[in-house]
Order: structure tokens, then C-alpha cells, then sequence
């Protein structure tokens, strides 16, 4: 009997390509639940990021994305192929796409026509806008909506660099994933509860916003404001990893005993001695020289010097490492949250584990990452359809 999981028995349509589509629904697979991969005849463009080690359509980040999926290819403009896709929305519980409005009403598969064919589907519709607003239906990148959001204007205020910049991650994409899966869960929730269709929207801009201003919209929450945006210890210049000898380090003795404890750990305790920094007022609203002064002295010891001190003082801090290093984690090691596989395909490469842990619940083994139409012929026989009367 295979094992249980959180999603079992649940199947998800995916239509998605990219990122923020098919990271929901690899956590959705991650969680158990038999994701197929509907894809053109091209594949996902995402396939294609990044070298691959064998095959141009297996590249690294369609590795990372898309474990424990299945793919099938059917030409969706066809008779054939859209038969092929009524079949399986007949049997889904969850439909996901990121096609915008105009294309998917010209595919035939709104949430009403979706609707007509499994009268309880969970549809769940990736947009870069609502709507509801003047930005409705406009394409939308991980970029765009970096920018639209502020997130660009964020390490202009810690760094005094006026040119507006993104964040070095597709966390747009990756927060609107995070977002449709809790949307996805608990459309299931109500469909189990009241036997009747869900259509889920999950707009980036919306999503990024309020991510963002979770602790950024600060003291400009009030009307009339109190003061400006931003969570000011979150843009404050001297909040950055500390340099020592033979690397950097960050620490985070934000209790203020934990700072005078700080001076003891270096052997400076007459730093404390100077008016702008000998009580807890003069610390609070003067860490950036204090921070100066703690990094004058922490360049006197090595990276596994001064976090064994700290360690022993109970101050908080940690290695600030290489994402090249991060790997070679002593914890990340020793839970086995990188692990080598093969794959039928590609050889050997790394796959970081699910970061969720279900006590109860037996381990699954996750397939990996599937070549461009690798289960066609599967889904098909599922269905009840042969590819020859498919054609016919």
C-alpha cells in the first residue's frame, strides 16, 4: 500500500508555467497530492533555465520545481487535446492555470465552463493583477511587481544607493505560490464542507503588497501618520552581518543586556564608558557607532572564535554563509536536507527535502522531476482514452 500523505487522493490539473504557478503546485505535490503537468509540445519555457547535464528540455530549475508531477503533452487548440483535458477536469479536484482572462475564455475554460464539467472543482486563477482593478489582464514578471510593489525601493533606504533595485530572488513569484497554496487548502476545506465549486484568485501585486506591508507599513498604519514607512530596524544601515578575521558573521543581541554582555564577550567593556553609547537610551538611538565599534573589535577573531564566544554567552549570532556553502551546513547535514539522486534521465543531482515534517505520517518518496510528456500515454489510459480513438 503506498503511503499516506497530507494530500492523498487528491488530484490536481496544472496549467502553469514558470514559477509561481508550478511552485504551488510542487508544494501541492509535496504534500501528496497527483499533480499532471498539462504542457505544449515545447514544454514549460522554464525547462530550459539553467545548463542541463543531458537534455535541453531537463534544465536545473525544472529539477527544483517540478518533482512528483506527471506530464502529459496534448495540443490544446485541437479537438482532440481539449477532449483529452474535459476528461481530466472530470476527474480533479483542483484546477490551476496563470493563462490571462482573454486566452483562457478563447481555450473554453473559465470558471463557469470548468464549472459545467466538475460541479465541485477547486479553480484556482494565477494573476499578476485582480480583477477588479485598472491592471486587470496586463502581463505580469517577477520584476514588474518587485517594482510596483516597493520592494525595489527597500535596499535604496539600508544602503544610500538612490537607483531603485530588485531583490535577488523570484520572491514575487515564490510569495504568490506560497499565497495559492493556502488558498488551494482551504477551497478544498470549504468544497469538502459545502459539495460546491470554489474559484480561487491569486493576483501577485495584491499578494507581494501585503506581504510587504505586513511590518512596512509601520507608522504610516495611522491616518494621519505618525511617522514613515518601513520597519526602521529592517532598513537601518548597521543592521548587516559583522566582518571578522577570515569571514562575516551576524548577530542579533537585540535585549539590551545582551549588547553590554556583547562589549564583555570582545574584552572592550570600556566602550560602554563613552556618553553615546553607557545606557540604554544612548544604545537604542545610537547603533550605528555602536556597531562600529563592535566591528573594530570583532576583526580580531575568526568566524568559529567569536561564535563559540557568543555561543557560551548566550547571545544569539551565526555564520553568514556562501549560498555556494550553505550545503556543507552542520545542521542542514545532519537532518539530510540536501540529498543526492539519480535520475532516469539526467544522472545524479542534488534535491533539497520538503521542509515540512508530518509526525504519524510515514516518509514518501517523491518521484523526480518528469521529461516533457513522460506519463501521456498513463493519463490517458486513466481516463479511458486511447491515443488512437483520441485522434479518431
Amino acid at each position: 500500500m503506498p503511503a499516506v500523505s497530507p494530500l492523498s487522493g487528491i488530484r490536481v490539473a496544472d496549467m502553469t508555467t514558470v514559477l509561481f504557478g508550478p511552485y504551488t503546485t510542487q508544494t501541492l505535490a509535496d504534500l501528496g497530492a497527483d499533480v499532471i503537468k498539462l504542457e505544449p509540445e515545447t514544454g514549460d519555457a522554464f525547462r530550459q533555465v539553467g545548463k542541463p547535464a543531458h537534455n535541453r528540455d531537463m534544465g536545473p530549475c525544472h529539477l527544483t520545481v517540478n518533482r512528483g508531477k506527471r506530464s502529459v503533452v496534448w495540443d490544446m487548440k485541437s479537438k482532440a487535446g481539449m477532449h483529452a483535458v474535459r476528461k481530466l477536469l472530470e476527474t480533479s479536484d483542483v484546477f490551476i492555470h496563470n493563462i490571462r482572462p482573454d486566452a483562457v475564455a478563447r481555450l473554453g475554460l473559465t470558471f463557469e465552463e470548468v464549472k459545467a464539467i466538475k460541479p465541485d472543482i477547486v479553480y484556482v486563477h494565477c494573476l499578476g493583477f485582480g480583477t477588479d482593478g485598472p491592471y486587470a489582464g496586463r502581463p505580469a514578471y517577477d520584476d514588474l511587481i518587485q517594482a510596483l510593489s516597493g520592494a525595489t525601493s527597500l535596499l535604496p533606504r539600508v544602503d544610500g544607493n538612490e537607483a531603485p533595485r530588485f531583490l535577488p530572488t523570484a520572491f514575487a513569484d515564490k510569495v504568490s505560490g506560497l499565497h495559492a497554496v493556502h488558498g488551494t487548502l482551504a477551497a478544498l476545506r470549504h468544497r469538502d464542507r459545502a459539495g460546491e465549486a470554489v474559484h480561487v484568485e491569486v493576483p501577485m501585486l495584491e499578494c507581494v503588497t501585503s506581504f510587504l506591508f505586513e511590518e512596512h507599513f509601520y507608522e504610516a498604519t495611522f491616518d494621519p501618520p505618525v511617522g514613515p514607512h518601513c520597519y526602521q530596524r529592517q532598513i537601518d544601515p548597521a543592521r548587516q552581518p559583522v566582518r571578522t578575521k577570515d569571514g562575516w558573521v551576524a548577530i542579533a543581541p537585540y535585549i539590551d543586556s545582551r549588547w553590554v554582555k556583547l562589549f564583555d564577550v570582545i574584552e572592550a567593556p570600556e566602550e560602554l564608558e563613552d556618553e553615546r553609547i553607557s545606557d540604554y537610551k544612548g544604545r537604542y538611538y545610537n547603533q550605528a557607532y555602536m556597531m562600529s565599534r563592535v566591528q573594530a573589535h570583532f576583526v580580531n577573531y575568526t568566524s568559529e572564535e567569536i561564535l563559540r564566544k557568543l555561543a557560551d554567552a548566550d547571545i544569539p549570532a551565526a555564520n553568514a554563509t556562501d549560498i555556494s556553502k550553505v550545503q556543507d551546513d552542520p545542521h542542514l547535514k545532519a537532518i539530510d536536507f540536501f540529498q543526492r539522486r539519480e535520475h532516469p534521465s539526467e544522472g545524479g543531482y542534488w534535491e533539497v527535502q520538503p521542509p515540512l515534517k508530518f509526525s504519524g505520517l510515514p516518509k514518501r518518496e517523491i518521484p523526480p522531476a518528469p521529461r516533457l510528456g513522460q506519463h501521456t500515454e498513463d493519463v490517458l489510459a486513466e481516463l479511458g482514452l486511447a491515443r488512437a480513438s483520441l485522434e479518431e
